[in-house]
């Protein structure tokens, strides 16, 4: 199977925008049904007939559930998630930061341009 989860099911990547109904369940707890997604008490329409045996399109249900969905088109790859109730980034971009180093120099996050970078943030509460 394409897909890889994340962190306790809050997200999934696949390597397809269509996703078979029983990994997706798997991955994220959503549950395909004849009303549409529903995960514990609820339930959201989708639009269309939701058929166990159908591929669900990512986008649709992105958009239905109000979760991000990011297609990396160089990779190949796309991820759904995490569910933020509708509190999603509305893209990858991150603002400038101006933080001091190891040094106590100032470092801008920006001085990173052009690069992948994955930033970790840390709280003790």
């Amino acid at each position: 199977m394409d897909l890889v989860v994340g962190v306790n099911g809050a997200h999934m990547i696949s390597a397809s925008r269509h996703v078979d109904v029983l990994e997706l369940e798997r991955r994220t707890g959503w549950t395909i049904k004849a009303e549409g997604a529903c995960k514990e008490d609820r339930c959201v329409p989708l639009g269309r007939s939701a058929a166990a045996e159908l591929p669900v399109d990512l986008a649709d249900l992105a958009e239905r559930l109000n979760m991000a969905l990011v297609h990396d088109a160089a990779q190949g790859l796309w991820c759904l998630g995490p569910e933020s109730g509708g509190r999603a980034l509305a893209s990858a971009l991150a603002p400038d930061l101006e933080l001091p180093d190891i040094h106590g120099d100032s470092f801008r996050l920006t001085s990173l341009r052009g690069r992948k970078v994955l930033l970790v943030a840390w709280a003790s509460w």
